[in-house]
């Protein structure tokens, strides 16, 4: 993912291979399970499920698989997953913050400082890089044509919406966390359709790495951090110029 945006990362997932695909529905069916159980299987009142299922449908996770989700949440069998997180430093001082769901906080503990320390970084202490980044709601808008960007970032902005990011192929919503669900139904009322819409960590900078061999292993780390089974989110605030250019 770019340090401003996860489009890309959300494009590539659903390009990837059946395999890559089949993790993907699994972690965001645990993220549902945990959803629910906190806040209950109906979307309309629980925005945390709301904003998960429109995570599942952009990544192609069908609606059998969601609605299975829900129902053995509901059903008290399973797995009992928590939420953790965990925050650190890359090579060249990149900034990470690891968001998980896990039935075994120890292994994901474990797993997860391995990953950091293999790849020359360095898991450090809650609040050590948090206080970089600002939780932002993010709504993604894909152009069609014949839209008028003038009239839907003004349309953004009466929703009540923060900021309009316009990039080559979608505008980017950007709302203040507790305005994201009035922001996202407003504008699913005014008629617009979102392939993504989610609460991020946002950098309020980012970090240029000039080196090709430091980009490499910034790279590695970010990648074994989202392919980890328990790992539902991995955000930094590495400039990546490779994915920027898919934006």
């Amino acid at each position: 993912m770019s340090g401003h945006s996860k489009w890309s990362t959300i494009k590539r997932k659903k390009e990837g291979i059946d395999a890559a695909r089949g993790k993907v529905f699994t972690k965001i069916g645990k993220e549902i399970t945990v959803a629910v159980r906190e806040g209950g299987p109906d979307p309309a009142n629980n925005s945390k499920l709301q904003a998960l299922i429109l995570k599942a449908k952009a990544n192609n996770v069908p609606n059998d698989n969601i609605d299975r989700c829900i129902k053995k949440a509901l059903g008290g069998g399973g797995e009992n997953y928590e939420e953790v997180s965990y925050e650190g430093y890359g090579p060249a001082g990149v900034a990470v913050l690891v968001t998980a769901t896990t039935d075994n906080r120890n292994r994901t503990s474990s797993d997860v400082r391995h990953i950091f320390d293999k790849n020359g970084g360095s898991l450090g202490t809650p609040g050590s890089v948090n206080y970089m980044f600002d939780n932002k709601g993010v709504i993604v808008i894909e152009k069609e044509p014949g839209m008028d960007e003038d009239e839907v970032m003004m349309q953004a902005l009466e929703a009540g919406a923060e900021d309009v990011k316009v990039t080559e192929d979608v505008f980017e919503v950007y709302t203040a966390p507790n305005d994201f669900s009035a922001v996202r139904e407003n504008l699913e009322s005014a008629g617009f359709a979102f392939p993504s819409a989610e609460k991020q960590m946002i950098p309020q900078n980012t970090v240029a790495i000039s080196d090709p061999d430091t980009l490499v292993k910034v790279q590695k780390l970010l990648d074994m951090l989202d392919d980890n089974d328990d790992v539902s989110e991995v955000y930094h605030n590495a400039e990546l110029p490779e994915e920027e250019d898919e934006d």
